[in-house]
């Protein structure tokens, strides 16, 4: 049998051979510790979880839910946007409930790009906005997220014959993976770039609620003129510590909206309806745990950023999302470092190329793990660094603890 010749595009798992290592070293006793992954290790609010469990009682969540998401699901989160971000939205025509944003921003370019266009994507950038173009038969286009411009794309940089042939651009702010933010300012740059070129924009925002220091993240629909040319993708996983029940929504241009809806009613059947019953338990119910939770992340970020800046390696500063965006600081690749903080330590990081060219030099570390699990991990970094802080080559080769 041979599989589709796109797949050969997208290629194989990026970090195969840095989950082989870490196989061996747990097969070996390693206690290994993982600050890869961004899975929130709080549990989900028990309100949420009893709605969850009363839902599933009903009889009618024993059969196929509405495909677009029930009418209350829609309508609450189009009251959580009203609450959050000031917008009004048509629950009807503008609101479309997702198994997880994945899985919407996947399915996108199903619904808007015909073979051959081009899809704006950011490098670094979230793996599934090209794999997404590429098995739509589109072609990715990179756009550079620099560090001299705080990882913001240099949209006018974009060459006017490739913009033209653009049908989507993908944002993603607060970004995964740099941790980067964006103003009010650059959103509006961007949603007039996407009227001149007549393309989507479609704006990833589901770090929305993961932001420190009294910042609040905006939405794209904020922009005057934004429902014209954007959708936005929300998810329930990272806000509400609901990775696993898969739960998001997408909101903003009806036309968008509607075309992903029947991408949708071809390739899935909806979302079981005792999860969105309880996806409206945390959109309309109690939000005090969210700052609770945010200042837990926040002392996370604080310790991590001391301890990573206290080897000399240039740790940024952090005001979203829990992922800490390091430069390599020995020259090697992300895949080099990674390698070896994990076979020194024992601690899992991950290799910024597998989120494009522009993450070669840099691992992304989350935050997202025990707060005991996190202090053993920057012990032992620091104790086998540091007293190599800038030469990571010449780093103590201690063996990390079995278990």
């Amino acid at each position: 049998m041979q599989v589709a010749r796109r797949l050969e595009q997208i290629g194989a798992y990026l970090f195969a051979d840095l989950d082989r290592k870490q196989a061996e070293l747990t097969a070996k006793g390693v206690d290994v510790i993982n600050l890869g992954i961004g899975d929130p290790d709080l549990p989900t609010p028990p309100h949420i979880i009893d709605a969850l469990m009363e839902g599933a009682t009903d009889p009618r969540s024993h059969r196929y839910p509405p495909y677009p998401g029930t009418q209350e699901f829609k309508e609450a989160a189009a009251r959580w946007c009203q609450r959050r971000f000031g917008i009004t939205l048509n629950a009807g025509t503008e609101v479309l409930a997702l198994i997880g944003s994945k899985e919407g921003l996947a399915h996108l370019p199903w619904a808007i790009v015909n073979p051959g266009d081009v899809v704006l994507v950011p490098d670094p950038g979230y793996p599934v906005y090209r794999s997404s173009t590429i098995l739509a038969e589109g072609t990715p286009h990179p756009v550079p997220l620099l560090r001299e411009r705080g990882f913001l794309p240099d949209l006018q940089g974009i060459p006017a014959a490739v913009a033209r042939k653009a049908k989507i651009v993908f944002l993603n702010y607060p970004n995964n993976p740099t941790g980067a933010i964006a103003t009010r300012e650059f959103l509006a740059e961007a949603v007039a770039f996407a009227r001149t070129y007549d393309l989507l924009l479609a704006h990833d925002n589901s770090y929305s609620e993961i932001a420190y220091d009294g910042y609040r993240p905006p939405s794209i629909l904020e922009i005057p003129g934004a429902k014209d040319v954007a959708i936005e993708f929300h998810s329930l996983s990272k806000t509400y510590c609901m990775t696993g029940w898969r739960v998001g929504f997408v909101i903003g241009n009806a036309a968008a909206v509607g075309a992903l809806a029947k991408i949708k009613t071809n390739v899935d059947s909806g979302i079981f309806r005792a999860v969105q019953q309880a996806g409206i338990a945390a959109m309309d119910g109690q939000q005090q745990f969210l700052a609770e939770r945010l200042r837990l992340y926040q002392a996370r970020r604080d310790r991590t950023i001391r301890a990573l800046r206290s080897l000399g390696w240039q740790a940024p500063d952090l005001r979203a999302t829990f992922y800490i965006w390091l430069p390599v600081p020995d020259g090697a690749s992300g895949a080099q470092f990674a390698t070896r903080v994990l076979e020194r330590t024992g601690v899992v990081v991950t290799p910024g190329a597998g989120y494009g060219a522009q993450g070669e030099k840099y691992v992304r570390i989350s935050l997202t793990i025990a707060d005991d699990r996190l202090d053993e991990a920057l012990r032992r970094l620091t104790g086998a660094f540091g007293r190599a802080p800038r030469n990571m080559a010449e780093g103590s080769r201690s063996a990390p603890p079995a278990r």
